[in-house]
């Protein structure tokens, strides 16, 4: 053991009094520097007398590869004003046993790596470094100013397999999670309703949203004054399966004495569903040789494209007449299960001929949906939702 005495700016009011290096540690002894005046970690008053002194083990940051433990003497301060009280260390929380130093380096860690490589950088244990993150997280959310909403998405994204699903709410300007909750429910998500708080629910003017009753419904319910927006991403994607599979489905099955004809249109699944401005051009060909050759998808096809002009900007009144066009012609297809898809969306048409007003769309949270996938993924999973949730706050602060 070393006998020298050596005072270090990390080591605020105290002294190096002895080193040891161990088999799998580092042993730092420090003492109190005399010259450095108590404070009581109470009310701050300085200049106090000890009233006893113990002894505490501290995790400090490693260093050389290995782990470093202190060893520190604590007074506790006989104040006049709260009687005995612990000593105020600038680097160690009250009744900590881990320092200052390390919980920000653990903080700041957590936000790149698995928590794992995370212990086995630090040697600390697993929930010892998921309690530091946790209470970093609540801190870091709790210094952020209250949220002030005029216009939220809402969409979903899979929290574990099995159909286990989370809700996400963002602010649409600010681009900033306001909220997660599990479960896509109007029970599930009343409570950031009720977070949001009456005087708030008011001041939201439009929401974007999936085709989901139950996010619709709950919206209606608690924001009176608020457009909801049917987003068309969400809309084509139903159309597809509803509407474009089943058909090719029944297509094939029908084609199934005639066996060439049968495998293209059993294979020609993604040159239906795929965007015509994202074709590549050597698959144009085969998909306009498809549609010459069956009149049901030709008219789903045609169908799927006079949909997604409902969209886009133009007059009230204009977009009333397309969309009376637009039924029109689905109804008068006699293909089944367009009829049938035509007939569960007509309700929703204040949902669509809101974006004339209010041009939204849910893609700012699909690409959030992907980063929190990156997250799980990167975390092998969560079995806490609420602390991965308290994570996906902390990771979209937005701008301000």
């Amino acid at each position: 053991m070393a006998h020298h005495r050596l005072t270090l700016p990390f080591w605020e009011g105290f002294m190096v009094s002895g080193i040891t290096r161990g088999p799998c540690r580092i042993e730092i002894v420090l003492s109190r520097d005399s010259a450095a005046p108590l404070i009581c970690s109470c009310c701050g008053q300085s200049g106090l007398p000890v009233h006893d002194v113990t002894w505490r083990q501290i995790r400090e940051l490693p260093m050389f590869g290995e782990p470093v433990l202190l060893r520190v003497p604590v007074a506790r301060v006989r104040c006049h004003q709260c009687g005995p009280r612990t000593q105020a260390i600038a680097w160690l929380a009250r009744h900590a046993r881990i320092s200052q130093g390390l919980m920000q380096f653990v903080a700041h860690w957590c936000s790149k790596l698995p928590v794992a490589h995370v212990c086995q950088l630090t040697g600390l244990h697993w929930e010892t470094v998921r309690k530091i993150e946790r209470a970093h997280l609540m801190r870091v959310l709790a210094q952020r100013p209250p949220a002030q909403p005029v216009r939220l998405v809402m969409d979903e994204f899979a929290l574990f397999k099995g159909h286990r699903y989370a809700t996400v709410v963002l602010d649409a300007d600010t681009r900033q999670v306001l909220w997660v909750g599990q479960g896509r429910s109007r029970e599930a998500i009343r409570p950031f309703f009720q977070w949001l708080g009456p005087e708030r629910c008011q001041a939201i003017r439009a929401v974007a949203m999936d085709m989901s009753t139950a996010f619709d419904l709950e919206v209606r319910a608690h924001c009176r004054r608020a457009k909801v927006v049917y987003d068309l991403f969400h809309v084509i994607a139903k159309y597809g399966r509803e509407v474009i599979d089943r058909v090719r489905v029944d297509e094939a099955n029908r084609l199934r004495d005639e066996r060439p004809a049968r495998q293209i249109v059993k294979r020609a699944r993604w040159l239906l569903l795929r965007n015509a401005g994202n074709l590549p051009a050597d698959q144009q060909p085969k998909l306009l040789e498809l549609l010459a050759a069956n009149r049901a998808l030709m008219t789903t096809y045609v169908l799927k494209a006079a949909l997604k002009e409902l969209w886009q900007p133009t007059s009230p009144w204009q977009w009333r007449i397309a969309w009376r066009n637009w039924l029109r012609m689905a109804y008068a297809s006699g293909i089944e299960p367009l009829r049938r898809f035509a007939s569960r969306l007509r309700p929703y048409w204040r949902g669509i001929v809101a974006r004339m007003r209010w041009p939204m769309h849910t893609g700012q949270l699909e690409g959030i949906n992907n980063r929190i996938k990156v997250m799980k993924r990167m975390a092998y999973g969560y079995r806490d939702s609420d602390f991965f949730f308290l994570k996906i706050k902390a990771a979209f602060p937005g701008n301000p």
